[in-house]
C-alpha cells in the first residue's frame, strides 16, 4: 500500500511538472507568435510603401514617354538652359 501511494505521488508530481512545462512553453511560443505578427505588419506597411513608390515611378516614365512620343519634346542642350536667381534683375 505504501509503495502504491509513493508511486501515485511520483506520478502526480511528474504530471504537475509536465503541465507547468507545457504552459511555460505555450507562453514562450505565444510571445514569439506576437513578435512575428508584428514583423508581418511591418512588412505589410513596407510593401504598401514600395507599391506607392513603384506607381510614382511608373507615372513619371509615362509622362516622359508621352512627352517624347506624342509631343516630340527633347531634353534641352546645356547651353540653352537659363537659371534665374531670386532677386535677380529682370
Amino acid at each position: 500500500m505504501v509503495k502504491l501511494n509513493l508511486i501515485l505521488v511520483l506520478v502526480l508530481v511528474a504530471a504537475a511538472l509536465s503541465v507547468v512545462s507545457a504552459r511555460h512553453q505555450a507562453r514562450k511560443l505565444f510571445v514569439v507568435l506576437q513578435a512575428e505578427q508584428g514583423h508581418a505588419r511591418d512588412l505589410d506597411v513596407e510593401w504598401g510603401q514600395l507599391q506607392l513608390e513603384i506607381s510614382t515611378w511608373l507615372m513619371h516614365n509615362r509622362v516622359e514617354e508621352v512627352a517624347r512620343g506624342r509631343l516630340k519634346m527633347v531634353i534641352p542642350q546645356a547651353g540653352s538652359i537659363y537659371v534665374l536667381q531670386n532677386g535677380a534683375p529682370r
